[in-house]
């Protein structure tokens, strides 16, 4: 059974799940519009992703005989003056996502809530991931500068982009 504490915490980590794959979904459809088809390809899969990581801590909520609350979304930013500033606002919003989880693994240990907090690692790894891809590509972005061949390359090869962090399982 979980503490109110933690079940309230979880059931919040699940509402910004589903906003950060409502996020993706945004930059997808702007990066769609831009014609810019494998930033729009790796942004479809990343919304995906996104659902998949707040289906896995509803699952583990009922697991735990926890009620999961299924709240209202706030709506993503769906315009952005360039790729860059797009990609900028992706990695401002993974640290946030990542400050989230850390709060949320704290609170697991501050409640004595060790099965919460062995659960919590995988989403602890997983934004280390997230992280480093996010500044990777922002990192690409920079070295592009204005160049369009750059940004054509960038777009052709961001769909294979795979980011491994030294907290990865090799």
């Amino acid at each position: 059974m979980l503490s109110d504490k933690i079940q309230k915490a979880l059931n919040e980590q699940v509402r910004i799940e589903a906003e950060s794959s409502q996020v993706y979904l945004a930059m997808a459809g702007w990066a769609e519009m831009k014609g810019l088809e494998g930033v729009a390809k790796f942004m479809y899969k990343q919304s995906d992703e996104e659902r998949l990581h707040m289906l896995k801590l509803i699952k583990f909520m009922h697991e735990r005989d926890a009620a999961v609350e299924i709240t209202e979304l706030k709506a993503p930013n769906n315009r952005f003056e360039s790729f860059k500033e797009m990609f900028k606002k992706l990695y401002e919003h993974e640290l946030f996502v990542s400050e989230s989880i850390n709060k949320l693994v704290g609170l697991a240990l501050d409640e004595k809530d060790y099965s919460t907090h062995n659960f919590l690692q995988w989403y602890v790894a997983e934004q280390l991931e997230e992280e480093a891809q996010a500044k990777t590509i922002l990192d690409k972005i920079n070295m592009i500068g204005d160049d369009k061949g750059g940004l054509y390359l960038f777009d052709r090869d961001i769909q294979q982009l795979s980011v491994t962090t030294q907290a990865a399982p090799q």
